[in-house]
C-alpha cells in the first residue's frame, strides 16, 4: 500500500459518499505527506514499512479516541469511529497468530530472547505484534 493508493481509495470513498472512510483516510494521508517531508529532508524515501508504521498508530489513536467518548456516552461518535478503525484496519495486513509465532519460536536454533526478538523485528515487521512474542517465547 502507497500514499498513491490511499489516495485512490479516498477518492472512491469521496465518490461513495462515506463520509466516516473519507475521514480515516485524511489522518492517514496527512500523516504520510508529513512523513514524507521529513524523510525527503534527510534524502529517504517514504517505504512500506512507513505507511503501515502510520496506518498502525493511526489505528491506536482511533481506539483511544473511541474509548473516551465511549465514557462521555456519545453513541453517534463512538458508531462514526467504529467505521473510521474499519477502514484503517481494511489497509493492514493480517497479524499473526500465538501458535504461528510458536511454531517459527520452535524453529530457530537460538530461542534466547534477544536473538529472537531480533529475527522477529527483521524478517515479520508489521505482521507480528512483539508484545505477543515475548509472551509466546516466556510460556515455551
Amino acid at each position: 500500500m502507497t500514499l498513491n493508493d490511499l489516495k485512490k481509495e479516498k477518492i472512491a470513498a469521496m465518490k461513495r459518499r462515506d463520509t466516516d472512510a473519507v475521514n480515516a483516510l485524511n489522518v492517514v494521508i496527512n500523516k504520510l505527506m508529513l512523513l514524507t517531508i521529513e524523510k525527503r529532508e534527510k534524502g529517504d524515501a517514504l517505504d512500506e514499512a512507513d505507511v503501515l508504521t502510520v496506518l498502525k498508530k493511526t489505528e491506536k489513536e482511533l481506539l483511544e479516541e473511541r474509548l473516551a467518548f465511549e465514557k462521555a456516552g456519545r453513541t453517534e461518535t463512538v458508531a462514526s469511529l467504529d467505521k473510521q478503525l474499519e477502514t484503517v484496519r481494511k489497509y493492514l495486513p493480517q497479524m499473526m497468530s500465538a501458535e504461528e509465532i510458536k511454531e517459527i519460536i520452535l524453529s530457530l536454533e537460538n530461542k534466547s530472547l534477544p536473538s529472537v526478538m531480533k529475527h522477529f523485528k527483521a524478517e515479520y515487521a508489521g505482521k507480528v505484534d512483539m508484545k505477543t512474542v515475548s509472551e509466546v517465547l516466556k510460556s515455551l
